[in-house]
């Protein structure tokens, strides 16, 4: 029986065990999203005895930026950052990967300097027009060719927790009436093209989907279109899915108690797709994480606070396992 120590093998790539540690926004960028010696001190204490690294959401152009010293991947004048920091993660022997993202309407206009867009003209936003959107799917291309140039060993597009892709697959935010909007199949247009495009540029390398799989809201994305939306992403070349929140964001209040609150969601996807599935929620205890890969209900563990909290978290998840 598989458990979370043991190695998983993804388009060549080995991971040494299932422990992830998800993107998570640090701040540690420049004001300009270049990395520092402070952020890369932070993936270097954490990512000793992990399975992959997927580091934090980058914007893919000075438009999509959402902190003020948010990663950043938009020019190739950060390539040379981005590679140390990549090449420090890989002497440890871990895989690791970037989140690329664009904000769209949770976007600030104080820190973009502009009126921020989305799908609709919802929420003080300004609607996208087609040229606009055929610009996106070619900036998150290139930003891949950026990731692939600096080392990473693939991408992770950034599909959940209200950015701009999830906001053109929720029908909360998309209220389009053209080939972009109404219609599940509409909704999922944007973000498969970007996949699509993303997948050419990127080679042989890893390419991860994070899907707002539940939008916990009646009138928004249900868990039955997550699933309907990983099997296309895995036909458009995706080869890992990590499942969490949509416009719920990463962590509801409504579940916060619930330990692997986004873990139903998961299982629901892996049930429905051939390739490897990231559950994630609350989840900082290694049996517990052992647990979910052993009962088939993910194929990999995300464990973002705890790691956050504890840089060695990781490795004692390891000794403790390994003990037993």
């Amino acid at each position: 029986m598989v458990g979370l120590l043991d190695p998983l093998e993804v388009k060549g790539l080995t991971l040494r065990n299932r422990i992830v540690m998800p993107p998570m926004q640090t701040g540690r960028a420049t004001f300009t999203g270049a990395v520092t010696n402070r952020l890369i001190g932070f993936y270097v204490r954490r990512s000793a005895a992990l399975g992959l690294v997927i580091v934090e959401h980058c914007y893919v152009s000075k438009s999509g930026k959402l902190g003020l010293k948010q990663l950043g991947i938009y020019d190739d004048a950060l390539i040379s950052g981005l590679e140390r920091l990549a090449a420090n993660v890989h002497a440890l022997a871990t895989p690791v990967v970037v989140q690329i993202s664009y904000a769209g309407g949770v976007a600030l206009k104080d820190v973009i300097g502009e009126q921020p867009v989305g799908p609709s003209a919802i929420r003080g936003t300004r609607e996208l027009n087609g040229n606009e959107i055929e610009r996106l799917v070619e900036e998150f291309a290139v930003a891949a060719e950026r990731a692939v140039k600096a080392g990473f060993d693939g991408v992770e597009l950034h599909g959940a927790h209200g950015f701009l892709l999830n906001q053109f697959f929720s029908p909360l935010l998309n209220k389009r009436k053209d080939k972009y909007g109404g219609s599940l199949e509409n909704r999922m247009r944007f973000p498969l093209k970007i996949v699509k495009k993303v997948r050419k540029r990127l080679g042989g390398r890893l390419l991860l989907y994070r899907v707002g799989a539940d939008d916990l809201c009646a009138r928004g994305a249900q868990v039955k279109d997550a699933v309907d939306f990983s099997k296309k992403l895995e036909q458009a070349g995706v080869d890992i899915v990590d499942v969490s929140g949509g416009f719920c964001g990463s962590e509801p209040r409504q579940l916060r108690n619930v330990k692997g609150y986004f873990v139903p969601q998961a299982f629901e996807v892996k049930k429905a797709v051939g390739v490897p599935v990231i559950g994630v929620g609350g989840i900082s205890e290694a049996d517990y994480a052992d647990g979910l890969v052993r009962d088939g209900k993910v194929d990999l563990v995300a464990v973002g606070r705890a790691l956050w909290k504890d840089p060695k978290w990781a490795e004692k998840a390891v000794e403790t396992l390994r003990a037993k």
